[in-house]
C-alpha cells in the first residue's frame, strides 16, 4: 500500500515543472535560515539624543506598554523628544511581567527602557495589575486586575525591588498604584487608606534597598467629590488626609497628583466642592499640614479634552490656551512642583471616543496643533499668538 503511495507521489511530482521544485526548495531553505539567524532590533538605535527643552516641568503620560511593533515606541519617543519633553510617565503593569511567581519576562519593559535612554528622556514608572496568581478568588466571583489581597502585598513589593534594581540609574521614579481612592483601582472593594498605607510600608524599604536613588511615588488620586461610605470611592482630600492619619508619610518621597482642568481655565479658583486644575493646591495644603514641606509633587495626569461629545470638553483652541497657561501658571506659582505630566501624548490604537480627543498625537502618528503649542512652549520658540503652528522652518 505504501509502495503504491510513494509511486502515486512520484508521478505526481514528475508533472510539475523542474523550476518550481527549485524554487521550493530555495524558499524552504531560506525559511530554516531565517529562523535560524539571531534576530536583531526592529527599530535600531540611532546615535544618543538630548532632549532640547527650557522649561524642565513639561511631561506626557504615554501608553507604550500596549505597542505591538518597537518602532512605534521608538517613533513615539523620538517624537516627546522633539517636541522638548524630557520625562514620561509610563505604566509597567506587574501582571505582564511576572505571570508566573519569580519568572520575570522583561522583554516589553526593556524595549521601553532601551528606546528612552537612546532618546535622553527619563521615566516615571507606575506600577500595578495583579497577576492571576497573586489573587484570591472570592466565594461570588473572580477578583479583577486591580485586586490585591494583604497577603500578596510582599510578592508585589519583592516585584517593585526587582525592577528598582534592574533599571538602577535609568528608571529612579516608581509610582506604587493608581487612584486608590476609587472602589474600581481598589479591585471593586470599599476604598481603604489604611490598607493602601500598608502597602506603601511593605514597598518602601525593599525598594531602597535595591536601589537606593530610587523615589517611590504615593499613588496619585482620583479628582473626586464622592463622600464617605459611596460604594464608588472617596474625595481625594478626604482620602489623602486619612492617608496621612494612618502615617504614610514615611513610606514616600514625592507625593503624585492627578489634576484636571475640565472645562474650567487653569486660573479658576480652587475649592473643597470644586474640580479643577487648581485642586493641586489643596492636596498640596493637606501635604503641608502632615509632611516635610520640602516634601516635592509632581503631577503625573493632567490637561483638558477637546471631544465635540463631551460635556467635560472645552474646543480645540481653548484647550490649547488652557494647557499652555497651566504650565506657565505652575511655573510662576508652585514652587512645590517638580514635574506637570499631561495626559495622553497618543494611543496604540483609537478608542473611538472621547478619550482619544485627550492625545497630542493620533494613532497613525499624524501631529495635532496642541503639540506645536506645546513644542513652542517647551523648546522657547513661543510667540504672543499662533502658538499651535510649527515654528518657521521645523
Amino acid at each position: 500500500m505504501m509502495n503504491r503511495m510513494f509511486a502515486k507521489f512520484r508521478n505526481f511530482t514528475n508533472l510539475i515543472p523542474r523550476w518550481w521544485i527549485w524554487y521550493y526548495r530555495a524558499l524552504l531553505a531560506g525559511i530554516i535560515l531565517t529562523s535560524l539567524a539571531p534576530v536583531g532590533p526592529r527599530a535600531p538605535l540611532g546615535a544618543p539624543q538630548t532632549v532640547e527643552t527650557v522649561k524642565p516641568q513639561v511631561c506626557v503620560h504615554t501608553r507604550l506598554i500596549d505597542e505591538v511593533y518597537e518602532w512605534k515606541i521608538q517613533r513615539s519617543l523620538k517624537l516627546i523628544r522633539e517636541m522638548g519633553a524630557d520625562t514620561i510617565v509610563e505604566f509597567f503593569p506587574w501582571a505582564y511581567i511576572e505571570r508566573e511567581k519569580g519568572h520575570y519576562d522583561w522583554a516589553s519593559a526593556d524595549v521601553i527602557a532601551r528606546h528612552a535612554r537612546n532618546q535622553g528622556i527619563k521615566i516615571i514608572a507606575r506600577m500595578g495589575l495583579v497577576p492571576a496568581w497573586a489573587r484570591a478568588d472570592l466565594e461570588e466571583g473572580f477578583t479583577t486586575l486591580n485586586y490585591l489581597p494583604e497577603e500578596s502585598f510582599d510578592d508585589f513589593a519583592t516585584f517593585v525591588a526587582a525592577f528598582a534594581e534592574r533599571y538602577a540609574g535609568e528608571i529612579d521614579q516608581i509610582i506604587i498604584w493608581n487612584e486608590p481612592n476609587l472602589s474600581f483601582e481598589w479591585g471593586y472593594r470599599g476604598v481603604d487608606p489604611a490598607g493602601y498605607a500598608r502597602l506603601l510600608q511593605a514597598v518602601y524599604a525593599p525598594a531602597h534597598a535595591a536601589n537606593p536613588n530610587v523615589l517611590i511615588l504615593a499613588a496619585p488620586l482620583a479628582p473626586t467629590l464622592e463622600p464617605q461610605g459611596s460604594p464608588n470611592g472617596l474625595n481625594d482630600l478626604l482620602y489623602l488626609e486619612a492617608l496621612y492619619q494612618e502615617g504614610a508619610a514615611d513610606y514616600f518621597d514625592v507625593l503624585a497628583v492627578h489634576t484636571y482642568g475640565f472645562t474650567e481655565p487653569p486660573e479658576a479658583e480652587p475649592g473643597a466642592d470644586q474640580l479643577n486644575f487648581r485642586r493641586a493646591e489643596l492636596l498640596h495644603d493637606i501635604m503641608q499640614r502632615y509632611d516635610n514641606p520640602q516634601k516635592p509633587i509632581s503631577i503625573t495626569e493632567s490637561g483638558w479634552n477637546d471631544s465635540p461629545r463631551w460635556t467635560k470638553a472645552v474646543r480645540p483652541a481653548l484647550r490649547i490656551q488652557y494647557t499652555i497657561n497651566a504650565f506657565e501658571y505652575a511655573e510662576q506659582n508652585w514652587d512645590w512642583l517638580d514635574k506637570l505630566c499631561v495626559w495622553v501624548f497618543r494611543y496604540p490604537a483609537p478608542t473611538f471616543s472621547y478619550p482619544d480627543y485627550f492625545t497630542f498625537v493620533t494613532s497613525d502618528f499624524q501631529l495635532k496643533p496642541i503639540y506645536y503649542a506645546v513644542q513652542n512652549y517647551a523648546r522657547g520658540w513661543e510667540t504672543s499668538e499662533n502658538l499651535w503652528l510649527p515654528a518657521p522652518g521645523d
